[in-house]
């Protein structure tokens, strides 16, 4: 194999992402052949260099892992938590390869989250220009009139910016509570909460249902499955939008 670099073969052994990967790197927990490497960018053979991380030679590249785990509520998504909150990664029983998270789901937030080893499908799902849809199920009190659901669907504007456009449908007004089902495509930090909370709606609870392609059917909270192979193909196959590419170059 061709050189690469550092950065690309560390996504693709499933050590992290890329950007994160270059954290490593500059932090100088990275090895090549023994010999410190701090510079990112810095090219490597995977198949004839010995590659470590903290230590750990890495020196295959991990079997691809894709994992649908139906998140509940009450756990973090992290390796570890300084509350000493549950984490996600407590309940993939079975799983011995290291996989990590495409996204996040907030603690008080369930529902759709994929894990993998594929730093380059990461890469790609996290892209903006790949605009990938999110599902989201919430409750709020009191019924939303036709000017606030407007602001929904033509963008909230929030402390970071005014968000995208969001498809939202209202699902069912009862005992003075609204559920509503909201997609969107951009991955702020708690979006749809600062979402509802800017036009004064709280929710009550958030659920994602929907991730790309990929749904809860199937799974109870705490359940995980490995991905099919067409669902795994779906994911690969998706295509980034050709403006904001052009936009990009």
């Amino acid at each position: 194999m061709a050189e690469e670099r550092l950065q690309k073969i560390l996504s693709r052994f499933g050590v992290s992402s890329r950007r994160a990967a270059e954290k490593l790197i500059l932090e100088g927990r990275v090895k090549v052949n023994s010999k410190v490497i701090s510079v990112p960018g810095t090219k490597a053979d995977p198949d004839k260099d010995r590659i470590e991380v903290d230590g750990q030679a890495r020196a295959q590249t991990a079997p691809p892992l894709y994992v649908l785990l139906f998140k509940p509520s009450g756990y973090i998504v992290s390796l570890n938590d300084e509350k000493g909150r549950r984490t996600v990664f407590e309940l993939l029983n079975g799983i011995e390869e290291r996989v990590y998270p495409v996204g996040r789901l907030d603690y008080n937030s369930s529902g759709v989250l994929l894990l993998t080893n594929d730093g380059e499908l990461t890469n790609r799902l996290l892209h903006p220009g790949f605009e990938v849809k999110k599902i989201y199920r919430t409750e709020t009190d009191g019924e939303l009139k036709e000017n606030e659901l407007a602001v929904l669907r033509s963008g909230v504007r929030l402390s970071d910016g005014q968000t995208a456009p969001a498809k939202v449908k209202v699902v069912k007004v009862k005992e003075g509570r609204t559920t509503l089902e909201i997609t969107i495509h951009e991955g702020r930090n708690r979006q749809v909460r600062r979402m509802m909370e800017a036009i004064g709606h709280p929710v009550r609870w958030l659920q994602r249902t929907g991730f790309a392609s990929l749904a809860l059917a199937g799974l109870a909270p705490g359940q995980w499955r490995y991905l099919t192979s067409q669902e795994i193909a779906a994911l690969k196959s998706l295509k980034q939008d050709s403006k904001l590419k052009q936009d990009s170059k």
